[in-house]
């Protein structure tokens, strides 16, 4: 019985480790903003994304989450702009492993990643088979 239940365990503790699907919606800020308390400066992207070395996205209720299969000049791109990531959540360490990331632009969300669009950019031949 025991042995039963430890193969269920070690089964289950990837699936647990990142939970369910979720969304999160948020601005991007840098992470050193968010540990001092301050959001960082509109309008100082440039400098901002030389210094920072870790980007997050910030809840309308001050929760914030890391998006470590997002590249920083992903990021980065987008700071101080509204964002919504859908992905794998794991709220116990808060983060998110994306699998969209969508900007608010003129009322509409727009995506402008996913792990296909990624794959797109990086591998000439598949824009080539695809036709982009």
């Amino acid at each position: 019985m025991r042995t039963i239940l430890l193969i269920i365990i070690i089964v289950l503790c990837p699936a647990i480790a990142f939970g369910s699907p979720a969304m999160i919606q948020g601005t991007v800020q840098g992470y050193n903003c968010i540990i001092q308390g301050k959001t960082c400066p509109t309008g100082m992207e440039d400098p901002l994304a030389a210094t920072e070395a870790i980007f997050v996205v910030l809840t309308p209720d001050n929760k914030f989450y890391f998006v470590p299969n997002l590249d920083r000049t992903v990021m980065a791109r987008h700071v101080n702009e509204q964002v919504r990531i859908s992905g794998d959540l794991d709220p116990g360490r808060s983060l998110i492993r994306a699998q969209r990331l969508e900007i608010l632009k003129n009322g509409q969300w727009m995506t402008v990643w996913t792990p296909q669009m990624e794959r797109l950019l990086m591998d000439p031949a598949l824009s080539k088979a695809t036709g982009n």
